[in-house]
């Protein structure tokens, strides 16, 4: 009975040697990457947030003010969500299909207003106001600068010359410190 007893246990001990064999083990299961999809997402996300711009429209169009735009659209979009052009305007100088950018300015010229000064006083790159070139309406596009002190501008600019430096603006009459102090981050006299 003894050795059939051992027989019996080493039959049973290569069978359950095989049948453990055959069961996988942890290290064999390979986890789904959840993290990695989840992690993609939120950067689609934020990149998609960067494709938000602000432009300014001024100038002869109903409604002037700073509009949203996205990465991509043109000109002819942002002088739509203004309202489009006045009977006034004149867009003759404006490219249409010009893409924006983010903080953009599009001013539309009245008709006979002079579009090569306008041009000079806006560049690319900056937003400053030539105060030797600039007419009254881009003029009361300055803080604390009305109607009747851009035609003071202008009068002086007629009567005494060109201005050399930002700070001659000082003196034009109805200017003073507190205004210019205000102005001369926004103003050139290239």
């Amino acid at each position: 009975m003894l050795p059939t007893t051992v027989t019996l246990g080493v039959i049973i001990f290569i069978y359950q040697s095989q049948f453990n064999s055959a069961n996988p083990t942890a290290d064999a299961i390979q986890p789904i990457p959840f993290q990695e999809t989840i992690q993609e997402q939120v950067i689609s996300t934020e990149y998609e947030e960067d494709h938000i711009l602000f432009v300014e429209v001024k100038g002869a169009v109903m409604k002037p003010g700073v509009y949203e735009l996205s990465l991509g659209d043109r000109v002819l979009k942002a002088i739509e969500l203004a309202g489009g052009y006045l009977p006034i305007s004149d867009s003759k100088t404006i490219n249409h299909a010009q893409k924006v950018e983010d903080e953009m300015v599009i001013y539309v010229p009245i008709e006979g207003e002079e579009v090569e000064q306008l041009q000079g006083s806006l560049t690319e790159n900056s937003s400053l106001v030539n105060i030797n070139i600039a007419d009254a309406g881009l003029l009361t596009t300055l803080p604390g600068i009305g109607p009747a002190k851009a035609e003071a501008i202008i009068a002086y600019r007629n009567d005494e010359g060109l201005f050399k430096e930002t700070h001659d603006l000082m003196k034009v009459t109805g200017i003073g410190k507190k205004t210019y102090d205000k102005l001369e981050s926004l103003i050139t006299v290239k």
